[in-house]
């Protein structure tokens, strides 16, 4: 008959302070006290679940019995104490579950079992585990044994929710909050395990069991029963996600990659294959955000450390990274936060989630091609005479065919001046302006051209490109009509509104010129902060770049509307119209 099974979360529970994961520094404290005699009547050991606290409470009631401890401050486990602790038959420790026993009466049993002094051993110790399940009446009768007990008496209060004891209760304690263990450290002791139990474990699968225990010894050695039973003692990467049904984080490195092209196409590809696996797509925009904020704090090496997985992995999500930049992560976090926050009230969940790939390819830009950096522009003085170019030969059809209209880039100058036409035979090459083709006529500003040899013209640089300043008239009307056209499309910035629907700007001194008066200085205030998109949508429709607009503060006092609340609006109402208030009452409508 075979042996007996017992899970790996019970056979290898730590006995000794040493075989404890992932609290070094704890149990040495611990260790510390002990060894110096300074022990306390009652301690409170608080932190999440399975990383060791009910574990540490018996080593350290079983340590504290010790008749011959070891020089490192271990107990001997060869004493009668040890022995009878070992075999669960020690009368100096007792466990009290307060999930199920947090009654007055419980605790009233429990204070009458303090009054008996051990039999063996120095102490004895009351272990109460989830303590924060006590009620309120039973927290007030363990105050005054939990202040005053004997001196053989020492309690070890155990919670997960340290907020929910009483400050009395916590002001009675030495506290040690317990930390999640780290990946490592898991990882390491799966790693003993597996040797003690002759199990061939790959090291990636071995770290998704990590992760997915998130912080919990417990939890890992559980799930790590969990896929050895299936995979019949060989655990490899791909048997640790089909088990656990977790999603393999190639996948995430595959949609970062599309997020990099913008292949919007691939993306949603990839969202449909992991949606035909079964996963949750909730599940799968948490996913990706932690593999966003893995690449975030791998890009450097001061947050790497933060990386909770095996070197392998970790320099492939640096490689990755490194092609990414700051406002990527930002942007793409947030982006997957709003999706999550949004997926519950979403009618439509999927297309939230396709919506949110689409934003997150659009995020970088594919890198435009290089153009060839210009030559500068070399600019014709107005009275220097241009010499006269050799004669070259000219066919009869060259000598017939129209010759191209000069043409010229004005650029703004503060006193202008006219440039006369230059007499050579070489013809200026002009310089192409883009959206649409300059006058033929010489304006008032200065013209810059190239003077390009006609035997050269198909190999000379082309001459940089100047944008020119959009100087199509327009009227007051028009003027009028962009005005309120600003206004329609922009009806959330009430305040702006309201200022520009009685201070429309007049004429000032020229037709270019505007001028904004409104009636006080908060309104000029709320103006400026706003005007520079005003004045784009302005030159934009005007088609005018020439357009300015003042604003000023009137003189005299200008009777300005008044911003309306959403409540003053609906009094307004009920006063011109009596039957609205019968309206909100029949169909139960009110303002919140």
């Amino acid at each position: 008959m075979s042996e007996k099974y017992i899970v790996s979360a019970r056979k290898y529970r730590p006995s000794t302070f040493r075989s404890v994961v992932g609290q070094q520094s704890l149990t040495h404290t611990l260790k510390t006290a002990i060894a110096s005699g300074r022990l306390a009547h009652a301690y409170l050991f608080c932190g999440p679940r399975g990383v060791g606290k009910t574990t540490c409470a018996r080593i350290f009631a079983k340590t504290i019995n010790c008749e011959h401890p070891t020089p490192e401050g271990e107990a001997c486990n060869e004493c009668a104490s040890c022995r009878a602790f070992n075999e669960q038959r020690s009368y100096n420790i007792n466990e009290l579950d307060a999930a199920s026993n947090n009654s007055v009466d419980n605790i009233r049993d429990l204070t009458e079992q303090v009054r008996i002094p051990p039999q063996t051993g120095r102490y004895r110790v009351f272990i109460i585990d989830e303590v924060h399940m006590l009620s309120q009446a039973a927290f007030n009768a363990f105050l005054k044994t939990l202040e005053e007990p004997p001196e053989y008496a020492i309690f070890i209060l155990a919670t997960t929710e340290k907020q929910k004891v009483i400050p009395t209760i916590l002001s009675r304690c030495q506290i040690y909050d317990f930390a999640r263990i780290t990946v490592p450290d898991i990882v390491q002791q799966l790693q003993y395990v597996c040797e003690q139990e002759s199990i061939e474990a790959e090291s990636a699968a071995l770290n998704v069991i990590a992760q997915k225990a998130d912080g919990a010894m417990r939890d890992a050695l559980s799930i790590f029963d969990q896929v050895a039973a299936s995979t019949q003692g060989h655990i490899t990467y791909q048997s640790a996600l089909d088990n656990l049904n977790v999603l393999d984080y190639d996948y995430y490195f595959r949609l970062v990659e599309t997020f990099l092209t913008g292949d919007v196409n691939e993306a949603l590809l990839i969202y449909k294959e992991i949606r035909d696996k079964g996963f949750d797509s909730q599940f799968f925009v948490n996913g990706l955000a932690q593999h966003l904020r893995d690449l975030m704090v791998a890009s450097t090496p001061k947050t790497r450390t933060l990386l909770e997985m095996n070197d392998e992995v970790a320099q492939r999500y640096g490689v990755q990274s490194a092609k990414l930049t700051p406002a990527f992560y930002y942007r793409a976090l947030d982006l997957c936060n709003t999706c999550d926050l949004n997926y519950r009230n979403a009618s439509s969940k999927q297309l939230l989630v396709e919506l949110m790939l689409i934003k997150l390819c659009q995020l970088v830009r594919a890198p435009q091609p290089q153009q060839t950096a210009p030559q500068p522009l070399q600019k014709v003085a107005p009275a220097a005479t241009p010499q006269p170019a050799q004669p070259q030969h000219m066919t009869p059809r060259q000598q017939q065919a129209p010759q191209p209209p000069v043409q010229q880039v004005t650029a703004p100058a503060p006193a202008p001046a006219p440039v006369p036409q230059p007499q050579a035979t070489p013809q200026p090459v002009a310089m192409p302006a883009p959206g649409r083709p300059m006058p033929g006529k010489i304006g008032g500003a200065p013209r810059i051209m190239v003077n390009v040899p006609n035997a050269t013209a198909a190999t000379a640089p082309t001459a940089a490109t100047t944008t020119p300043l959009r100087t199509q008239e327009f009227t007051a009307q028009q003027l009028q009509e962009a005005w309120q056209g600003y206004m329609m499309e922009h009806p959330q910035e009430r305040a702006l509104v309201t200022t520009m629907s009685y201070a429309v700007p007049q004429q000032g001194a020229d037709a270019e010129h505007y001028v904004m008066t409104v009636g006080s200085p908060t309104e000029q205030k709320n103006v400026e902060e706003h005007k520079e998109a005003l004045m784009k949508f302005l030159c934009d429709t005007l088609q005018n770049d020439r357009f300015t607009l003042d604003v000023k503060v009137s003189e005299v006092p200008i009777d300005t509307p008044k911003i309306l609340s959403p409540r003053e609006v609906v009094e307004q109402i009920k006063q011109h119209n009596p039957n609205f208030t019968q309206f909100l009452k029949d169909f139960d409508l009110g303002l919140a």
